[in-house]
């Protein structure tokens, strides 16, 4: 049931959820930052933290408490493994910042001990596996951040059960740019937030957005892009989360940005941006948080950005 290797490395990129439109459908990998976890074998069974490093020195050490541990021993439940893992964390993601730090413990945890196995899971068998990890931070647990940082790139979930997955086309010369503010949100306050019903009139609004930027990436029409990248479902419903986020918004938008919004629930804003106009947007978010009194840090990447990865072994 086990490889030679004592050990395996993974790492596994932010992301944002919803991507504005497509709230619980859609998920971006976004490859400027990364949670790193080793895992190593040990004879007993379970798991157990070993060191924590990167943005953070501590991390709860019961798996019930933390997406990277229940996410491994996810993995070596489903495996029927012999042996156990300790599992050592260096986080690159920011927690509660909507930049799927939860999803990148627990799919770079999943891949780590799914590379310890000697018949290793799919990817696609993997994200359930990845889910129970990420399920530490929300409960139910959506699936965009987690399917995102698995599998890279723009995904959509079609269905759920039994699951259909797929990454989407993307539109080429266009970049994503995410500020964090000095703020955190947890997922599951945010959802909270969010009423049951919806008005017809909203949810045709927002059927005709999520149609048009799909489309448009599917096409690499940037008009049916930047028509359809508006939130008008979930956003108005968490604005009072990020007061600065109407007029960060309104100078992406004048600098040439596609489309703004919240990265996942908050309260880290993206943006999708031609790349010849990424300098001018990055830019003009920074000013208009600055004159908020908000600092925020900001990250770009490509939009096509790669997923879980299995990292060479260190020394």
């Amino acid at each position: 049931m086990t490889t030679a290797n004592p050990a395996a490395r993974a790492s596994a990129p932010a992301s944002v959820g919803n991507v504005g439109v497509g709230f619980d459908v859609l998920g971006l990998a976004f490859d400027a930052v990364r949670d790193e976890v080793c895992a190593t074998r040990e004879d007993q069974p379970g798991v157990r933290l070993g060191t924590v490093s990167g943005l953070v020195d501590s991390l709860p050490a019961e798996p019930e408490r933390n997406c990277a541990l229940a996410a491994a021993a996810a993995v070596l439940d489903a495996a029927g493994a012999d042996f156990g893992l300790r599992i050592d964390v260096h986080k690159g993601v920011p927690l509660s910042a909507g930049m799927g730090g939860s999803a990148a413990s627990a799919v770079a945890a999943a891949g780590a001990a799914n590379a310890l196995l000697d018949k290793p899971f799919s990817d696609i068998e993997l994200l359930p596996l990845a889910m129970e990890g990420e399920k530490v931070s929300a409960d139910p647990p959506p699936w965009d951040n987690v399917m995102a940082a698995l599998l890279g790139g723009l995904v959509l979930a079609a269905r759920l059960d039994p699951p259909l997955i797929r990454r989407l086309p993307l539109p080429e010369g266009i970049a994503c740019v995410v500020f964090h503010p000095q703020r955190k949100i947890e997922t599951q306050a945010a959802r909270e937030l969010l009423s049951p019903q919806i008005a017809k009139d909203i949810a045709v609004e927002h059927s005709r957005n999520m149609a048009s930027f799909v489309a448009g990436c599917a096409s690499g029409d940037l008009d049916l892009v930047a028509s359809g990248l508006r939130d008008i479902f979930i956003e108005p419903q968490r604005a009072s989360l990020l007061p600065e986020l109407a007029p960060v918004q309104a100078a992406a938008l004048d600098a040439g940005a596609l489309g703004c919004s919240f990265s996942g629930s908050g309260p880290s804003v993206f943006a999708w941006t031609r790349v010849a106009d990424l300098d001018a947007t990055r830019a003009a978010m920074a000013a208009a948080f600055a004159s908020a009194g908000c600092p925020a840090t900001a990250y770009d990447a490509p939009l096509n950005s790669p997923g879980l990865r299995i990292e060479p072994q260190q020394g």
